[in-house]
């Protein structure tokens, strides 16, 4: 059974002064793309990428629709705002998922330059930012990223768990 953290226990930047107003406002536009995904049956992870105080990229997970697996929400809100911005270097951004991203996902989050990323829910199977890996801040990676997690970790976890619970039920994978 998978099981997302939503704990702040162990981690201080996840303490109330941590996460601005901002961070939260922007953390709920990506959990709707979240609840979009879930919608079209997948799992439910949104991310949006913000530059200057506006949204340049935005995706859900659609790795059944597109039968792709890089297909998640945040490598879909990567391309997009590389697109709106015209460089694939996303200098000045901020992604914002509701899950802690993958290594395949934190590999683009780090080629893309994006200096900062605020995540909901830890990820204790695939998290490879502060879960089981840390890769946005290795130093021996020539890109170091700023990380708030936890940023409405109960709402975003919540929702995979149901969307989990509920596969069960149906007697799926």
């Amino acid at each position: 059974m998978i099981h997302f953290d939503f704990s702040d226990e162990d981690n201080p930047d996840l303490s109330p002064a941590a996460m601005s107003g901002s961070d939260e406002s922007w953390m709920r536009r990506a959990l709707s793309l979240g609840l979009a995904a879930a919608e079209q049956d997948e799992v439910p992870v949104g991310a949006i990428v913000v530059h200057q105080d506006r949204i340049i990229g935005s995706g859900w997970n659609q790795r059944e629709q597109l039968k792709d697996p890089t297909a998640h929400a945040e490598m879909i809100a990567i391309t997009q705002a590389s697109a709106a911005l015209e460089s694939w270097r996303l200098i000045d951004c901020t992604l914002y998922v509701t899950l802690e991203p993958c290594p395949m996902c934190a590999g683009a989050i780090l080629q893309a330059r994006i200096p900062r990323v605020v995540y909901g829910a830890r990820d204790p199977k695939a998290g490879a930012v502060d879960s089981l890996y840390r890769l946005l801040n290795d130093p021996r990676l020539n890109h170091a990223v700023q990380i708030t997690g936890g940023v409405l970790a109960v709402e975003c976890g919540r929702i995979l768990t149901e969307f989990f619970e509920a596969k069960r039920k149906l007697g799926k994978k």
